[in-house]
């Protein structure tokens, strides 16, 4: 750490581009630390707003008052990446940002982040610029069918795409992304899809959370558990380059690497996410640190904290679907003693929207993963 950075100490006002679940967790883990959270986003009585100790409501676009609030903390971090680049840099005019905004830029377009990955040595799916039907088509004559058509900006959750099996579906998928500019990715046979969650400290200190196996329903994170049943070598080489990438882009904060493990401890990365992730949820409940601490350890220069995990966990997310014959049973899940709940305060459980999560720990994450499901089947009716 050099002589001239200023540790953001216990006390401080520490600000937030974002005001959803995982500021909510953020702003848990800052306020047990004794610092005060501001959050800063369209919405009232948003999942951080709820915990946070002011809630200003705004939008992102303007700017003034996107300084004023950034004025009035010591540091501003965010909770998910779609904040206009914009946005984040009228905040650094007033506070540090923590990750950059820089890094913000990058990691929110599908473009330039593999595009990033790719011209820096970092293992990616193969992929082509779409900008064009006509660009299009030639993509899948080279990259072959199935392949993964995505929008190049403001996707998540399995949002903004859509597989193409044959060059006949080219003039359709097309007319999904509504002329944008697109990504084309190869699709490829995995084994399974895991994460690593790491921290980079202003010193230049990198953890993480080991690896972390995660199933998606739907292109939506269903269960994580940890440790992910992968190889020891599988599992070196995926934390190997999770450090390098947090290392490349300068991160000062959590960043999350997505990848496919395919058959012969073949890594590739399929996305990066400037922030806590979902996978990494469980750390919460299972490791020395969580992820939420981490990130505020990190954006505010105190020492890292430790990553062990406790027991081997698993994390199953609660989607509005849960409530679909009305309010869950949550006694009957919750009397499995060893089960946490986690909800985030979000009002109207719509199909497809995450309201919570549970996590359970075991002697074996296959072990914890059945625990979990088996709370989760009982909260319905």
């Amino acid at each position: 750490m050099s002589a001239a950075f200023k540790p953001v100490l216990p006390g401080a006002s520490i600000g937030v581009l974002g005001s959803g679940q995982l500021g909510r967790m953020f702003a848990i883990a800052a306020r047990r630390m004794g610092y005060r959270v501001h959050t800063y986003s369209p919405g009232y009585d948003t999942p951080t707003g709820q915990v946070a100790d002011l809630e200003v409501a705004g939008p992102y676009e303007d700017l003034d008052a996107v300084a004023k609030f950034a004025a009035g903390v010591e540091v501003v971090t965010f909770e998910f990446e779609n904040v206009p680049a914009a946005t984040a840099a009228a905040a650094a005019r007033a506070a540090p940002v923590r990750p950059s905004g820089e890094v913000l830029h990058v990691t929110q377009h599908r473009l330039r982040e593999k595009g990033y990955l790719a011209q820096h040595g970092f293992p990616v799916t193969p992929f082509r610029a779409v900008r064009s039907l006509a660009q299009l088509e030639a993509g899948l004559a080279e990259l072959g069918c199935p392949a993964l058509l995505k929008t190049a900006g403001w996707g998540y959750d399995g949002k903004g795409q859509v597989r193409i099996s044959g060059p006949s579906e080219a003039a359709a998928a097309w007319q999904q992304m509504a002329g944008g500019e697109a990504v084309l990715e190869a699709f490829v046979h995995y084994e399974r899809e895991v994460s690593v969650v790491a921290a980079r400290g202003h010193d230049g200190q990198v953890v993480d959370f080991g690896v972390i196996e995660n199933h998606h329903v739907g292109g939506i994170l269903d269960i994580s558990l940890a440790p992910a049943r992968v190889s020891p070598g599988c599992e070196r080489a995926a934390r190997e380059i999770a450090r390098a990438v947090l290392e490349s882009l300068g991160v000062v904060g959590v960043l999350c690497v997505e990848f496919f493990a395919l058959p012969g401890d073949v890594l590739l990365i399929n996305e990066l996410a400037p922030r806590p992730h979902n996978s990494g949820h469980l750390t919460f409940d299972a490791c020395v640190t969580s992820q939420f601490e981490q990130q505020l350890r990190a954006v505010c220069g105190l020492p890292l904290g430790a990553t062990d995990l406790l027991r081997p966990a698993a994390m199953a997310n609660l989607m509005g679907e849960q409530w679909r014959g009305g309010e869950p049973r949550w006694l009957a899940a919750l009397e499995l003693a060893d089960v946490k709940l986690h909800l985030y305060g979000k009002s109207d459980p719509r199909p497809g929207r995450k309201m919570g999560h549970l996590t359970a720990l075991a002697d074996s994450g296959e072990a914890a993963a059945q625990r979990v499901l088996e709370a989760r089947s009982r909260l319905l009716r």
